[in-house]
């Protein structure tokens, strides 16, 4: 079937693309140059280093990760840098022994930088800020695993740790992984239930928690919550290490089950670090959502510290005197890569923030902590700066801090449109680097690597070049590969580089089933995208958020990039809905500018006139309705499922890791106005 966008004819396989990111992929092209080694264009976007590392990366790949391994101490060489006997349990560093303890922080100290900070913590909900050294955390984590191992946790064995984001979170983590265990972070926010699931799959034989955690005019009472879950489970831990959070409450303890956190670290002496291979275990981190059956992404030790280690230079641009804040929770993976492992073990300071970007207590608190903390580059999402520029578009609270010491700022997580990304690059003055990646992968995918001489301006809508050592491809719904600036399935070619994910917990059949049986020989992203004609990868959304409106394959962030540049709307999202002529169609929920004079008739004509000069009729874009929020998880992903699920009147299943469930109610009466949501769960009414 052909379909035709404002008078081009396309393969049913591609997407409608918005008339600005035709233009970049286009017009660009016409004066194309010869092809380099690598198959894309020469253009003064590459980076000539860039480009003999990454065909290094991929033609040689024993020789570029044996350079990479050195980055980290090694108690044993390894004896092989790559064993793909079983693909795609993919085996690197095979042999090698180290631990991650030691090159987070023994190390360090070994070499005299005791007295460095390793982390900051800010927290404006408790009014206080906290630096811990080097050595300060050596002493505290040594002694913490002390008390672990006299529990009788030692190499293999699980632990899990529900604590929010506070220094003794980092803590556990490096206590547990210095006995060659396995830790398992839930996220505090969890409900019983939730936690549940993962204590029963888990079956760890220590629990460490936090009596609660404080969210903006709410205590989350985490022991009460851990208590009741563990009722639930059959496997019962042998101990719970409870960290009492005195400055915002205090909880009665079961003196038989629970240790306090002062206890057990004096109840030991400091424990040595244990060597693990490089294939072990290192974590378990259940991906968001998950509810009935934990889908536990299983992280093996070597391959993930050493190029957590190379990407804070070659992706980040971090010095090894520089500060570093990924705005993020540890109960996710971008605070396991990015909090924890990848700063510390390249020996920096670590920034975490227990805030909010607005209401902890104002807009203005993201630049403060760059101007308190001297920060030179962070990592947030989107959605951070969509708030700030909501709640605080003249910057009034902001303003009154330097945000000089920023050398550039980058974003993940979900999609940046460009009106977005463009306020955001005026108001810190710095670029705002877009790069992919999932929990699977541990780090990203594609990248605008600083350090590997990347321009800093890459094309709008872009998320960056792969990864030295991600050979990632386009195909098409029958395996064949698309061509340049074709929409189609992201998938990488096997084998994945060393840092992603090993396997599944206890589900070796589903992680193959799950990740590489549609595409054989490819990793399946589950993504749609596509790549230009300089080798720019293009993440345009899940592959579900394509939506089929009369047979035309429409993407929605499409839509929402036309959208999200109306003057008066603030966020967006777009989902697709039943209509009985069409099959499906777009519905969009806006949120209005605070303070517009229009009103949300007039917007939602505007949005239509928009979308239909920009994308065409083609997309059948003619609902819109205003809300006051939009649903989302605690990591900042639009819940586009949960919506179209509550518009079409499916059964709707609302996750653990929604951040605000209630919004559901007012998007409800909402899509009632418009016919839709006709079946509303009893919760909601």
């Amino acid at each position: 079937m052909i379909t035709s966008f404002n008078g081009m004819e396309l393969n049913d396989t591609r997407e409608m693309i918005v008339k600005n990111k035709i233009n970049l992929t286009t017009i660009e092209v016409k004066n194309r140059q010869n092809k380099n080694d690598n198959g894309f264009v020469q253009y003064s976007y590459h980076s000539p280093k860039y480009n003999e590392i990454y065909k290094r990366s991929l033609k040689n790949p024993q020789e570029f990760w044996t350079e990479i391994g050195k980055l980290v101490t090694w108690s044993k060489p390894w004896k092989q840098v790559l064993d793909n006997s079983n693909e795609p349990f993919t085996k690197w560093f095979v042999g090698g022994e180290l631990n991650a303890c030691y090159n987070a922080v023994d190390r360090h100290v070994e070499s005299g930088k005791g007295d460095k900070i390793a982390l900051i913590h800010d927290s404006p909900l408790t009014n206080t800020v906290r630096r811990v050294t080097y050595a300060e955390l050596l002493n505290k984590v040594s002694h913490l695993a002390g008390a672990l191992a006299k529990f009788g946790v030692s190499k293999g064995d699980r632990v899990i740790i529900y604590m929010p984001l506070i220094p003794e979170t980092v803590m556990a983590m490096l206590a547990v992984v210095r006995l060659g265990a396995v830790h398992s972070v839930v996220f505090g926010g969890f409900a019983a239930p939730e936690l549940a699931h993962r204590i029963e799959h888990a079956q760890p034989k220590v629990i460490i928690a936090a009596n609660c955690g404080f969210e903006p005019n709410k205590i989350i009472k985490y022991k009460e919550i851990l208590n009741k879950a563990i009722t639930w489970c059959s496997c019962k831990p042998v101990k719970c290490v409870i960290f009492q959070r005195r400055n915002i409450e205090t909880t009665v303890l079961d003196k038989d089950m629970d240790i306090l956190w002062e206890d057990a670290l004096s109840l030991a002496g400091p424990h040595p670090c244990v060597p693990v291979e490089a294939n072990d275990p290192m974590y378990i981190l259940y991906t968001s959502g998950t509810t009935g059956k934990p889908k536990g992404i299983q992280r093996s030790v070597g391959g993930h510290l050493a190029t957590l280690a190379w990407t804070m230079w070659n992706v980040y641009g971090m010095g090894p005197e520089d500060v570093w804040w990924a705005a993020s929770d540890l109960g996710w993976v971008v605070g396991h890569s990015y909090i924890c492992y990848g700063p510390l073990v390249y020996g920096i300071t670590s920034v975490m923030y227990e805030g909010k970007p607005d209401r902890t207590p104002d807009p203005g608190q993201y630049f403060r902590i760059i101007e308190t903390h001297k920060v030179n580059a962070f990592f947030t999402v989107p959605t951070s700066f969509r708030v700030i520029k909501r709640e605080d578009p003249k910057i009034t609270f902001g303003r009154h801090y330097s945000t000089k010491s920023l050398k550039q700022i980058f974003v993940a997580g979900e999609r940046l449109d460009y009106e977005t990304k463009v306020w955001a690059q005026n108001i810190f003055q710095v670029p705002i680097l877009n790069h992919w990646w999932q929990t699977e992968t541990g780090h990203s995918i594609t990248a605008t690597c600083v350090g590997l001489d990347h321009p800093l301006n890459p094309p709008n809508f872009s998320t960056g070049m792969p990864l030295p050592g991600y050979d990632v491809r386009i195909v098409r719904s029958n395996g064949a590969e698309a061509n340049p600036n074709e929409l189609g399935r992201v998938v990488i070619k096997l084998p994945l580089p060393p840092g992603t994910m090993s396997t599944l917990y206890q589900a070796p059949e589903q992680f193959c089933k799950i990740y590489f049986t549609k595409y054989p020989g490819y990793y399946d992203t589950m993504d749609a995208g596509y790549i230009d004609d300089f080798g720019y990868v293009y993440v345009t959304a899940r592959d579900d958020d394509i939506i089929n409106v009369a047979g035309h394959r429409i993407s929605t962030a499409a839509i929402e990039e036309v959208i999200m540049a109306h003057p008066d709307v603030t966020d967006a999202a777009v989902v697709g809905v039943y209509e009985s002529t069409k099959g499906e169609i777009p519905l969009c929920l806006f949120i209005m500018r605070k303070n517009t004079l229009k009103t949300e008739s007039c917007i939602s004509n505007e949005l239509v006139s928009t979308v239909r000069d920009t994308i065409g009729p083609i997309a059948s874009f003619y609902l819109s309705i205003a809300v006051k929020e939009l649903p989302r998880t605690r990591s900042a992903k639009t819940c586009r499922k949960q919506i179209s699920d509550l518009a079409n009147g499916k059964l709707l299943t609302i996750s653990a890791t929604v951040e605000n469930p209630f919004v559901f109610k007012d998007i409800a009466e909402a899509l009632q106005k418009i016919g839709y949501a006709r079946n509303v769960p009893n919760f909601l009414s």
